[in-house]
């Protein structure tokens, strides 16, 4: 047994790679299912997870040799049935197929990205081929699209999920592609009325994602689509707030007003920090009292400024409530646990700050020491 990885990893990926190449000894003659187990065991269990993607991929390219005309029908043969149609959200299917999309574009994207494409488009209905279809963006831009445009309207939702997830300008751990900005907003306004959250929770979050390069573009597409009136109103003011997410934590004024706050509303604010000294570890306790003339929707988020090493200073926005002020106070109450023990993220004693922001502005503050 490798130290340092435990057996329940272990179990886990030899139980995936075992079900990857039963499928294939099923669908390719000839195909030896133990020797693919044994070779990508005995490099996966070191790798994180792309790296592990990238390995079984490639264990899989020397047992499945030839173009990808050759290779293509034992690749569909191998594939389960898709994914659940039945359901909405949250079904992004199993990893162990990730690698196949590797396969494709490494045999499919110079010489035959047609066939590349049609097996995307069946693959990512059992797993997500976000990553895998970002190169042809690249090589092929105008076929991918057109491509894209086709499947914008595709019966299933995990292939019409890919057109928004695959052309996101800042898909996490994708290849970045070269598009510009605007060119995928044809194919999101398709979407952003589709039936299904997990294709417009993909709209929303490649909206975030353009929203950090151009908050305008976004705002504006927002208000467009509010004005098509395609989407129910329910669910495009969910995707709204969601696209606008990043927006609403650095305070952007415009973003706010279409999520109907007024940043420059009249609101009575105050914060009382209950525990003025906190050990790393503990928890900070404080509640905020606001007070407006009249019916008043509000936002309310806190942001604590961390000290760090350098001496410098960063800082974190944290929801609180998002709430009706209707004339009389409201008191919120906050508990807040500073952990000592994040991978990401480490404190520093020493003075740390809090300020509360309603609808976007910075309403009240106080502060708190920090002791090891």
């Amino acid at each position: 047994m490798a130290s340092g990885f435990s057996l329940k990893d272990q179990l886990f990926n030899i139980e995936k790679t075992r079900y990857l190449a039963g499928l294939f000894a099923e669908a390719v003659p000839g195909f030896k299912p133990d020797h693919f187990e044994a070779e990508v065991m005995a490099g996966l269990l070191p790798l994180e997870l792309k790296a592990r993607i990238a390995w079984i991929a490639e264990v899989l390219g020397q047992h499945l040799q030839g173009p990808l005309s050759e290779v293509a029908p034992h690749i569909l043969r191998a594939l389960p049935p898709p994914l659940d149609p039945s359901k909405t959200d949250d079904d992004f299917g199993d990893f162990i197929f990730a690698p196949l999309g590797e396969l494709i574009v490494a045999r499919g994207l110079e010489s035959d990205p047609e066939l590349a494409l049609d097996l995307l488009g069946e693959v990512t209905q059992r797993f997500s081929m976000e990553w895998a279809i970002r190169p042809f963006l690249n090589e092929h831009p105008d076929l991918t699209l057109t491509r894209m445009q086709d499947w914008a309207s595709h019966p299933s939702y995990h292939v019409r999920r890919l057109v928004s997830e695959g052309t996101r300008p800042r898909l996490p751990w994708g290849q970045g592609v070269s598009l510009d900005l605007r060119t995928p907003l044809p194919l999101l306004q398709q979407l952003h009325s589709d039936p299904t959250r997990y294709v417009t929770r993909s709209v929303a979050n490649h909206l975030n994602d353009i929203s950090k390069k151009d908050p305008d573009l976004v705002l504006d597409v927002l208000q467009d689509w509010r004005a098509l009136g395609q989407q129910q109103d329910k669910e495009l003011s969910w995707l709204t707030a969601h696209a606008c997410r990043g927006l609403v934590k650095s305070g952007h004024p415009r973003a706010l007003r279409v999520l109907g706050y007024d940043p420059d509303a009249e609101v009575t604010v105050s914060i009382r920090i209950e525990t003025k000294t906190v050990k790393i570890g503990d928890v900070l306790n404080f509640e905020v009292t606001l007070s407006a003339p009249g019916d008043l929707p509000v936002l309310v988020d806190y942001r604590v400024r961390f000290p760090r090493a350098t001496g410098k200073a960063s800082q974190k926005v944290f929801k609180l409530k998002q709430t009706e002020l209707k004339g009389s106070p409201v008191t919120l109450t906050k508990r807040h646990r500073l952990k000592g023990d994040a991978t990401t993220f480490k404190l520093h004693p020493g003075r740390h700050e809090v300020e509360v922001l309603v609808n976007g502005r910075v309403a009240a503050q106080d502060s708190f020491e920090l002791t090891p």
